[in-house]
């Protein structure tokens, strides 16, 4: 029998290199963003991408069975969008307070977390996954010898970004099991998650920032995103990284295993630094932040491989 190879389509890679550059295009402009207060600015990033989602959430809304509909998931929903409220809020406030390649490494850093979650979840942890792990956080540990007292890495900055690395995990496991178990179309989901995101934001931003509802001073009103000095920001990061990026990832999965996508997402802190260093022509980078930045990527690829063993070890036949 005559096997038929397919080949990648150049396209494919093309497509997956923009989609991961719109991805990690968000902190650059996010930090650049200085005028607004940090949780605003993530409540904008919300208002801004559930604008965009409304349609296609309208059109599935109208189409879709409702018997889909159970109290239940209604809840997950709500529990999902207060992870990923506090997964912004957290990695933005982090952008004010530490470098942009720290940042980002910290909030990407979500698989060497759900290693240390996995006995609570009852999953097995493999040699894998404690190998890459420990890889993974002595890296983070060496990271810090580049805190230097009155710089650009500070510790709160590097924990609040971590914090949004370990919210996002809450995140990411309601979103597969109402996307993948319970067969949730996509707008259903990501449009109410969030919308309801930038609710738990505005009045946090209320309450700790002073921001208000008034449009005199668009830097620090709710609805300030509006204004012509910002809206091409937010409509940036909505089209971008909010449309483009995620939209574009998931067409990709046509051509790409997700065990490569996943990878593929991890050099975000290189990618992102990267554009970061372009867009402000200087970039803080110490040697200690290499060495740990490459074995914080080394350890959760060696988890994201160890998970992709596994998953392939349970479908194979007995």
């Amino acid at each position: 029998m005559n096997s038929i190879q397919v080949s990648t389509p150049r396209s494919a890679w093309i497509l997956l290199f923009v989609a991961l550059f719109a991805v990690s295009s968000a902190g650059a402009v996010l930090q650049s963003m200085t005028e607004v207060p940090p949780i605003l600015r993530a409540s904008w990033r919300m208002q801004g991408t559930a604008l965009i989602l409304l349609p296609g959430f309208i059109y599935q809304l109208y189409t879709v069975d409702r018997s889909i509909f159970v109290l239940k998931d209604m809840l997950i929903v709500l529990i999902s969008s207060i992870f990923l409220a506090a997964h912004f809020g957290s990695w933005v406030w982090s952008l004010d307070h530490t470098s942009l390649v720290h940042s980002l490494l910290f909030v990407t850093s979500h698989p060497l977390v759900v290693v240390l979650l996995m006995p609570i979840l009852g999953s097995e942890i493999r040699r894998g996954h404690i190998l890459g792990a420990s890889i993974g956080f002595f890296g983070a540990a060496l990271t810090l010898r580049d805190i230097d007292s009155g710089g650009e890495v500070t510790l709160i900055g590097n924990l609040f970004a971590f914090i949004g690395a370990v919210t996002v995990v809450g995140y990411l496991f309601s979103g597969r099991y109402l996307r993948s178990d319970r067969n949730m179309p996509l707008f259903i989901y990501a449009f109410p998650v969030t919308f309801l995101s930038s609710l738990w934001l505005t009045p946090t931003s209320l309450i700790l920032e002073g921001t208000s509802f008034s449009q005199l001073m668009p830097e620090i009103s709710v609805f300030g995103w509006v204004d012509i000095s910002w809206i091409l920001w937010v409509g940036y990061l909505s089209l971008g990284p909010g449309l483009l990026g995620h939209t574009g990832i998931n067409a990709v999965l046509r051509w790409f295993s997700p065990l490569i996508i996943s990878i593929a997402l991890l050099f975000e802190p290189v990618i992102g630094g990267f554009i970061g260093y372009i867009w402000n022509g200087e970039i803080s980078l110490g040697i200690w932040t290499v060495i740990g930045g490459i074995m914080m990527l080394f350890g959760a690829i060696l988890v994201k491989l160890e998970e992709a063993n596994e998953q392939t070890t349970d479908e194979s036949p007995s």
